[in-house]
């Protein structure tokens, strides 16, 4: 059968933590010496290493909490905001928004009571106190696109940054946005 179109998908990564995944420079090359002087219509999603490292998820710390054995950072953000980390244990730098915080060792979790409603398991992340805000790093390519509603939570605000200029390109959701669509039908009326 004759291929006349290669998909290469979403083959460039981006840094997470210490990766040093291959520009784009350097993967063009690679995929025209392997196609040689092969005729095909090649397919490339890059959005990954355009935006994955362009986004961040901004979260409060609501509490902290300790079991005797680890030590729990409670944020407002949760595996419906950011599902990577609860999907496949995906790594996303956390840090304090302010300077000053002492590095602990904790896991850095949401507020939905869940197994899986986790940023950081036993990692040494900023002591940032109640009120006080974290950044979680590379989220501009899973943030909001695989958010949901689950636990009916409000998916959060989008904000576009541009040097000290912002907007809210995307409000936060509402309760009343997510009860919207539901009816009760008339024969329980």
């Amino acid at each position: 059968m004759p291929l006349r179109y290669l998909d290469m998908g979403g083959g460039l990564g981006i840094t997470y933590n210490a990766e040093s995944p291959p520009t784009h420079e350097a993967y063009a090359s690679a995929l025209v010496e392997a196609l040689g002087s092969r005729k095909l219509t090649v397919l490339v999603e890059p959005g990954r290493s355009i935006v994955g490292n362009a986004g961040i998820l901004l979260t409060r710390v609501l509490y902290h909490k300790t079991n005797y054995e680890k030590n729990f950072v409670v944020v407002d953000a949760a595996m419906n905001d950011l599902a990577r980390p609860a999907l496949y244990d995906a790594y996303h730098a956390i840090e304090a928004a302010d300077d000053g915080a002492r590095p602990i060792t904790a896991d850095v979790v949401g507020p939905i009571c869940e197994t899986g409603d986790f940023f950081a398991r036993g990692r040494e992340v900023p002591s940032v106190p109640p009120g006080g805000l974290m950044v979680i790093r590379s989220a501009g390519a899973y943030g909001f696109s695989m958010s949901s509603n689950y636990n009916t939570r409000p998916r959060a605000a989008e904000v576009l940054v541009d040097g000290a200029r912002f907007d809210v390109i995307r409000r936060r959701e509402t309760l009343e946005d997510l009860l919207a669509p539901e009816r009760i039908p008339a024969s329980l009326d």
